[in-house]
């Protein structure tokens, strides 16, 4: 994983003040990329940063059901560092609300965070990634449930459908701009975070969830992340899927 082209440059990492999202910004400050972190837990991002003394590290406390509160976000990068080469669209989640029986308010809240919200934050991105050279990385945490529907997730899972469709539309989009931005999709299996906690909001289920095989770390996608970042500027690795080894599906 070569990040050395990468060293001074711009990268907004979303949902960073825990899991996949903090892991991807530890590596990315450790490897002497400026990195913005982005969550609405803000005493978690100033400890972040407060770990890292020698790292460029800005805090920004944002909640991305709000497209105000995201522009926002963005306009406090440009102003601190000119603008973002590498968005990690990591923020989501997932609420147990099935087709037949779930709150409308869980499906809008995943559908808020996990499809609008990236959407708009690609959008903020992009706009700076072209005008700093058409250059840069967009990349989307997804999940295997963009593969594939578990029982009872229908809605979840289609959302993480519609990462897949995007992270296409948009590698479609940039090439007949003739643009030299990447995209990428990177689809965890389990990982322990506090994903499985809000899913069942409970941490017994949580621990169940965790407890049947040896699961992925947030170290373990954070490295599928700089895998896809690290690769030559002609190679666009599209799509990675990464389960633990005993997952069955």
């Amino acid at each position: 994983m070569d990040l050395e082209r990468w060293r001074g440059k711009v990268a907004v990492v979303t949902g960073a003040s825990s899991g996949i999202g903090r892991a991807t910004a530890a590596l990315l400050a450790d490897a002497g990329l400026k990195v913005a972190v982005a969550a609405r837990r803000r005493e978690r991002l100033d400890a972040f940063a407060a770990e890292r003394p020698g790292a460029e590290v800005l805090a920004l406390e944002v909640d991305l059901r709000d497209e105000a509160a995201i522009a926002r976000a963005f306009a406090q990068v440009r102003e601190r560092w000119g603008g973002v080469d590498v968005l990690v669209n990591n923020a989501g989640l997932g609420r147990k609300a099935p087709l037949v029986s779930g709150a409308t308010e869980a499906w809008r809240e995943m559908l808020e965070v996990n499809v609008l919200a990236l959407c708009v934050c690609t959008r903020e991105a992009l706009q700076d990634m072209r005008a700093r050279g058409d250059q840069g990385h967009v990349i989307h945490v997804s999940s295997m449930s963009a593969h594939r529907v578990p029982s009872g997730s229908g809605v979840y899972s289609a959302t993480k459908f519609a990462v897949r469709s995007l992270t296409e539309g948009l590698r479609q989009e940039l090439r007949e701009l003739e643009s030299g931005i990447r995209v990428s999709s990177i689809s965890p299996g389990f990982v322990e975070t506090e994903f499985a906690a809000t899913y069942h909001e409970s941490e017994e289920a949580a621990r169940a969830t965790y407890s049947r095989f040896p699961v992925l770390t947030p170290d373990d996608v954070a490295n599928a992340v700089a895998y896809v970042l690290g690769a030559p500027a002609h190679v666009q690795v599209h799509d990675v899927l990464v389960r633990p080894t005993q997952q069955p599906t």
